[in-house]
């Protein structure tokens, strides 16, 4: 039997037990041996819960329990989890979570001192909740240069996106409703400026490169300024709008960048709808994959914790392949990124706009006092200095 703990009984801790209780004949089946929840470590009692003998409030009697060969770390943030997480792996104990602000974080390091204990540092369900992507960067696809990497990888940003699109609504009445249905948090600002994405894109180009991409040279945009004018003329050119999580290799250069993207309707991404996520693999002999699911939500997210939990039972004093080592990639600035815009100016700007910007199409949706178009394809730095020319409402990139 291998004993195994979870730091941290909230949503996903809880998911984590339910589904290691529900499952247990599938689980035991596929990891080999029996698995057994024996701690959850947590600060509050939880009276009444079917589990709540098996809760104690001192990590130390997880840590020093012998028994305990894996650790789900479900906490979430940097502090407390980075200390616990960092402690087990030094124990042997292998560890696998859902937290991808400390995998961003400290990634590497975590995995290298699992390694260096015989042991495994996991992390599927950081990651898009509930689809399979980590094990296939690291497993399925290993005979291919992954050149780029395209993901819709935040439910809360998608849902608001797609209602905006269905309803004509505004953002912040989206976001209001996305609270009171429980898609956005209180503070949703971690969703809608990007950062969430931005982690978890981090850590999707670092397993791409082998090496650490940190999440704070990537250049972050959010969705606040999209508006519902902006989903009209998206509706006129047979196109959406969608939060892109992207790195790419192009010329041996690496670009990575959070923001919201103009898509054709033909493109795959666009059928990914609402709390789902989905992320766009390029390689080159395989071409276009696509891995689509739920990105969040209790249960899909522990279950991808689960299946971690069950590749580290069959895998107890041996290390498991995972290509992430500290050497940090520098991202080229975006500003020599090239691509076309989506651009909105005042109705008495459009003889400067077209001055600035020569060869463009210009896009017809019955807006009243603006001028809409699309650019050539420019580099970053040649439309912003255009646009600060002409001044502009506002501008969304164009996914070619």
């Amino acid at each position: 039997m291998i004993q195994v703990a979870v730091l941290g009984y909230g949503t996903v801790g809880s998911g984590v037990v339910e589904v290691i209780e529900r499952n247990k004949t599938e689980i035991n089946k596929k990891s080999g041996e029996e698995l057994n929840v024996k701690y959850i470590l947590d600060l509050r009692d939880f009276p009444g819960d079917p589990y709540e003998d098996k809760v104690v409030h001192d990590v130390d009697v997880i840590l020093n329990d012998s028994e305990v060969k894996i650790i789900c770390e479900t906490m979430g943030g940097l502090k407390p989890a980075y200390d616990f997480t960092k402690r087990a792996l030094l124990a042997g104990k292998s560890v696998c979570t859902s937290n991808k602000e400390l995998v961003a974080a400290h990634g590497p390091e975590l995995i290298r001192i699992a390694h260096e204990n015989q042991c495994n540092y996991l992390f599927e369900a950081s990651v898009g909740g509930g689809i399979p992507i980590i094990r296939p960067l690291n497993y399925s696809l290993t005979a291919e240069k992954i050149d780029a990497i395209t993901g819709i990888l935040n439910g809360t940003t998608n849902y608001i996106l797609s209602k905006m699109e269905r309803e004509g609504a505004d953002f912040d009445s989206v976001l209001k409703e996305a609270q009171e249905k429980g898609y956005a948090e209180r503070n949703p600002e971690a969703d809608v400026e990007g950062y969430d994405a931005c982690r978890k894109i981090a850590i999707l180009s670092s397993l791409m490169t082998g090496k650490n991409v940190n999440y704070e040279d990537i250049y972050t945009e959010g969705i606040t300024k999209i508006t519902a004018t902006d989903f009209l003329y998206a509706k006129a050119m047979n196109k959406t709008v969608k939060l892109l999580a992207q790195s790419k290799e192009v010329d041996g250069k690496y670009y990575a960048m959070v923001s919201p993207f103009l898509i054709g309707k033909d493109h795959p991404l666009a059928m990914v709808n609402d709390v789902f996520n989905a992320v766009f693999v390029h390689g080159n002999m395989l071409g276009d994959s696509m891995y689509y699911g739920k990105g969040a939500g209790k249960l899909p997210t522990a279950s991808a914790v689960v299946s971690d939990v069950v590749d580290c039972a069959r895998h107890i004093g041996k290390t498991i392949m995972c290509f992430w080592d500290d050497e940090r990639v520098t991202l080229t600035g975006i500003e020599e990124a090239s691509r076309k815009f989506f651009v909105r100016v005042a109705a008495d700007k459009e003889k400067e706009a077209i001055a600035a910007f020569e060869s463009m199409a210009v896009v017809e949706a019955d807006v009243p006092s603006e001028f809409a178009f699309i650019t050539d394809v420019m580099t970053e730095k040649e439309f912003n200095e255009k646009a600060e020319k002409v001044g502009i409402i506002s501008r969304i990139r164009v996914e070619a």
